[in-house]
């Protein structure tokens, strides 16, 4: 996940980012967003105010937590 004030809210460093990590065994999921404007996507209660951006940082963060309670099993 990225954000940045520009159009492609940090997806050029998401490729760079992900290859890194991967290559030092640090395990990445392969699901990801990039938030753009992110100075002005936010609503005032910290949720996003595109749903489907919404929706999908939710999905995302649980997948996130499913894999984590995996690993710790």
């Amino acid at each position: 996940m990225s954000a940045s004030p520009g159009a492609l809210g940090g997806l050029r460093g998401l490729v760079h980012l992900r290859s890194i990590l991967g290559n030092i065994q640090v395990l990445v999921l392969p699901d990801q967003i990039a938030i753009v404007k992110a100075h002005e996507a936010f609503a005032s209660d910290g949720t996003l105010k595109d749903p489907d951006q919404q929706a999908t940082v939710q999905r995302i963060t649980q997948k996130l937590v499913a894999t984590i309670s995996k690993l710790k099993g």
